[in-house]
């Protein structure tokens, strides 16, 4: 009852959520014939579906060089997030990383699930990589001797300052933004972007999955992963692990607003980056996870929940979002809306509320400088339709029938 709930209570959700199970039927059907690509394009799916989805909107090429960019650099981090392998192990693979992409009879068993098969039929990757134009090889190499240098070196090392925190998810997901920038030269689809905003487009979505992920990495077995900065959370308690307990909420939520409040910082930079792309294509490619990044920040902030459970967006806001990326100005308007619902949130009491309110406020006013506001259906939900009980009937026979469709299908 769950779903039809949400559908019921979240009606417009339904055209995008059918128009992406639509589009995930489609994308099933698209595998390409060759083993090795087949083999890389079932596994993007498998480890992201949501990314699968988004990366369709770009050409043949360039999707063939951003999937198995992507596929290299999961392989990497199933390497870096495997407790289970020794440091003087695991370092030497990651170092070497860049040159084992190179050979397709390598392959280094560990992981577990979708990540398992990834590794141990790695070859395929390697195959896949070997028929790649060598501009795009040479920018996927490079950055993955840059991450697999970064990883290992905060194999050995702590995340304590939030210098610290920047250089560790620059090694894991701002080189992503750098490398991504470089394929879209390569393709001669846009000028190169500086380091700086590519940075900032990796560094707010890989802060947003390490808060987001809180629980899951404090609980890893056999060994905590433990990504927020001593800076940060030593302020309000002894153990980073004791914000997951109840009788430490109030200080738990302060954390967290100091969190999220560290990633809004780079917001500004990253409609910079999203303002300057040309390619419709690549532009919807970008813009999507950073509007589910925003979305899901404003979803965290405040939210004990993070501390109980899994925290996310709902199926059909995720739907919507993709549906409606098409322009710079549906990104405005999509980071104001999800701002304000974060600014509504915000504790006048809370140690940051001051600094979190003033990076809020500067990011709507690049939001309403571009004139975007009106030309746009909104996220935010500002009352409760009324309906007659007709329509309500026939509204829940339809999403009854429509509820049964999602469930018998896989999910998203």
């Amino acid at each position: 009852m769950g779903t039809l709930g949400t559908l019921m209570k979240h009606p417009d959700d339904i055209y995008p959520l059918l128009k992406l199970k639509m589009a995930a039927k489609n994308l099933e059907k698209q595998i390409p014939p060759e083993p090795h690509w087949a083999f890389c394009y079932s596994m993007l799916h498998k480890v992201s579906r949501s990314f699968a989805l988004v990366i369709q909107q770009l050409g043949t090429e360039l999707r063939n060089a951003v999937c198995i960019f992507y596929l290299v650099l999961r392989a990497l981090d199933t390497v870096e997030d495997d407790t289970s392998i020794a440091a003087d192990v695991k370092v030497p693979i990651l170092l070497a990383f860049h040159r084992h992409i190179y050979d397709p009879d390598w392959h280094f068993s560990c992981g577990t699930k979708d990540y398992k098969v990834l590794m141990d039929q790695f070859h395929h990757v390697s195959t896949a990589f070997l028929e790649l134009g060598k501009g795009y090889q040479e920018a996927i190499e490079d950055i993955t001797k840059r991450m697999g240098a970064g990883m290992a070196k905060f194999i050995c090392k702590e995340v304590e300052t939030i210098d610290d925190y920047d250089e560790y998810c620059h090694y894991v997901a701002g080189l992503v933004g750098l490398g991504l920038s470089k394929l879209f030269h390569a393709a001669d689809k846009e000028d190169l972007a500086s380091d700086s905003l590519s940075n900032s487009m990796g560094l707010f979505l890989q802060k947003t999955n390490i808060i987001r992920d809180y629980l899951e990495d404090i609980n890893e077995i056999p060994k905590s992963r433990m990504f927020w900065p001593r800076q940060i959370w030593s302020k309000y308690v002894n153990k980073l692990e004791d914000l997951k307990y109840e009788e430490n909420s109030d200080k738990a939520v302060q954390c967290l607003n100091d969190m999220v409040t560290n990633a809004l910082i780079h917001m500004e930079d990253c409609l910079k980056y999203m303002a300057a792309l040309r390619d419709p294509a690549i532009f919807k490619f970008c813009a999507i996870p950073q509007i589910m990044a925003i979305g899901t920040l404003a979803l965290c902030y405040n939210n004990i929940e993070l501390f109980r459970g899994v925290v996310k967006m709902r199926r059909g806001l995720t739907a919507k979002v993709i549906d409606r990326t098409k322009s710079m100005d549906d990104v405005y308007g999509a980071f104001f809306d999800f701002s304000s619902i974060l600014k509504s949130k915000v504790d006048k009491n809370d140690p940051n509320a001051t600094k979190t309110l003033s990076r809020l406020e500067a990011v709507q006013k690049t939001c309403r400088a571009s004139g975007a506001l009106s030309k746009r259906k909104s996220y935010i939900v500002r009352g409760e339709p009324s309906h007659n009980s007709t329509l309500i009937v026939a509204l829940f026979i339809i999403l009854a029938i429509v509820y049964a469709y999602l469930s018998a299908s896989p999910r998203i």
